[in-house]
């Protein structure tokens, strides 16, 4: 497959194919028609029938060549097979738009420090899953570290230490860098209500922005209702992408907190 593609990655070969796929056609036909001189075109030629996409049939002084449909089809199977891949994950298509076009509007705004203190953010869940459960996931370390990133980054380390004074850490990583955020729990009231603070920071340790992170989880029928605040403070101009990225961001990891206590039934409603 890597030959065909290869094969037909060059425009004039791929004009060849064009010409063969209308009827098999001589060296010196496809030479005056493509423009090229005939060595080059016998060059094209001979490269495209390594790849299998043509066969040759000598005739007296003529060669002449046709085109040979399997691989082709081949081809397209696997083009197919990546328009349907493609097509499948639009959503992530529309989540990278959408956080570029509010890094864009922040960035017009951002004119200098604590430019978005006092900002605040809500998010509420509805979860099919009772609320010792949901609870667990937020303080015991290996359920928190199996949600509480995108899909795309991996936690490194997931501290939320139930009781007052008890550390919060959030690191993880990609294939561009780390990132790590340390803070503290405020309060612990178990099953029900846990406020803690994050400050993101740069590579130099030092605070980008903080989060004041207010969650509440109330028993309903059917399951448990999840309500998180988060209000900033702290923020710097370098906090713009974080900042742009909060709202698309908490609702990918809570999909992923719905689907790690099983929830049949999740809303998200996000107000700022």
């Amino acid at each position: 497959m890597d030959k065909v593609a290869s094969a037909l990655g060059d425009a004039a070969r791929w004009r060849i194919v064009e010409l063969l796929s209308e009827r098999p056609r001589s060296v010196g036909e496809l030479a005056e028609l493509t423009g090229l001189r005939q060595p080059q075109t016998t060059k094209h030629l001979q490269t495209l029938a390594r790849a299998g996409l043509v066969a040759v049939f000598p005739l007296a002084q003529r060669r002449v060549y046709a085109l040979e449909p399997a691989p082709l089809k081949a081809f397209e199977r696997r083009l197919h097979g990546l328009v349907e891949a493609t097509e499948a994950h639009e959503g992530d298509r529309d989540v990278l738009a959408r956080y570029r076009a509010a890094i864009e509007a922040e960035s017009a705004v951002a004119d200098g420090a604590r430019w978005a203190d006092g900002r605040t953010f809500w998010f509420e869940r509805v979860l099919a899953a009772p609320r010792d459960v949901v609870w667990q996931h937020w303080v015991d370390p290996e359920r928190l570290a199996s949600w509480w990133a995108p899909a795309s980054l991996t936690v490194t380390e997931c501290v939320l230490e139930p009781e007052a004074g008890g550390r919060a850490v959030l690191e993880y990583r990609d294939a561009d860098g780390r990132y790590r955020s340390e803070g503290r729990v405020h309060t612990a009231e178990q099953p029900e209500r846990l406020v803690f603070d994050l400050s993101v920071l740069d590579a130099a340790g030092a605070v980008v922005f903080t989060g004041h992170y207010d969650l509440t989880l109330l028993a309903v029928r059917g399951g448990t209702a999840l309500r998180l605040g988060l209000r900033i403070t702290e923020t710097t101009v370098e906090a713009v992408s974080a900042i742009a990225g909060i709202p698309t961001g908490w609702q990918q990891v809570l999909d992923n907190l719905a689907d790690a206590v099983g929830a049949s039934h999740r809303t998200t409603d996000t107000k700022e």
